[in-house]
C-alpha cells in the first residue's frame, strides 16, 4: 500500500462523520450494519452483500474481509504522540484506541511509517535488564510496542505512567490491551507514528 494512500485513509479516519438522527440508528438493508457505518465503508445500504459475493457486509467486516470486493482488509497501527495513544484497525475503521506511554526527551520515539517486523511473546532487553511482554519490534535500532516492563525480581513499571512519555523509545502499553494487539496483529501489520 503506497505512502499516498495510508495518508488519506488516515486522514479519512481522523475525519468526523456528522450522522443525522434519521442514519444514526437506521439499518435499511438488514445486514446488521448501521447506514451511517455503510457510508463510511462505502457499501451500498440498501443491499445487504454489496459485493454479491454471498456474504452479507458486516459479516465480512468483522472477519476482516473486504466488503467491496475480495481479499482481506490491511490491518494498521496508529500513534499518535501528542495524544500518547494508540488506535488500530482495518480499512477505514478502528478496532479499538488505547492510552499509551512513549519516548521521553532524549529518546524519542521516531516518527514515520513502519510495520511489525517481529513478535516475541517476552523479550528480554540486555540494555535495561527487564522482560517486556508482547514485544512486536517496529525499527531495526530497538523500538519496538509492548506490555508495561517488569524486571527480574518482579517490580513492574505502574499503569500511572500510561499517558506520560518515559520510555526509552518504546510504546508502552497497558496490561490488557497489549496482549489484545499483539494477538490481533500480524509481522508486517503497517505502523503509523505522527506527532
Amino acid at each position: 500500500m503506497s505512502r499516498l494512500l495510508i495518508l488519506l485513509l488516515l486522514i479519512y479516519l481522523a475525519t468526523p462523520t456528522k450522522l443525522t438522527a434519521q442514519t444514526e440508528n437506521t439499518d435499511s438493508d438488514g445486514d446488521k450494519l448501521w447506514d451511517h457505518e455503510e457510508v463510511k465503508w462505502g457499501t451500498d445500504p440498501h443491499n445487504p452483500d454489496s459485493d454479491g459475493d454471498g456474504y452479507k457486509d458486516k459479516v465480512e467486516i468483522i472477519n476482516g474481509y473486504d466488503p467491496l470486493g475480495s481479499g482481506r482488509l490491511p490491518k494498521w497501527i496508529r500513534i499518535d504522540l501528542s495524544e500518547q495513544s494508540l488506535s488500530y484497525g482495518y480499512g477505514p475503521k478502528a478496532v479499538d484506541t488505547f492510552i499509551v506511554s512513549t519516548g521521553k526527551r532524549g529518546f524519542k520515539t521516531p516518527t514515520g511509517e513502519f510495520s511489525v517486523l517481529y513478535k516475541h511473546e517476552k523479550k528480554w532487553s540486555a540494555t535495561y535488564k527487564l522482560w517486556m511482554p508482547y514485544w512486536m519490534s517496529f525499527t531495526y535500532q530497538g523500538h519496538g510496542i509492548h506490555e508495561l516492563p517488569y524486571w527480574p525480581n518482579g517490580y513492574r513499571e505502574g499503569a500511572n505512567h500510561l499517558g506520560i512519555p518515559v520510555s526509552h523509545g518504546c510504546v508502552r502499553l497497558g496490561i490488557g490491551p497489549a496482549q489484545k494487539l499483539y494477538d490481533w496483529a500480524e509481522a508486517g501489520t503497517k505502523i503509523v507514528v505522527m506527532e
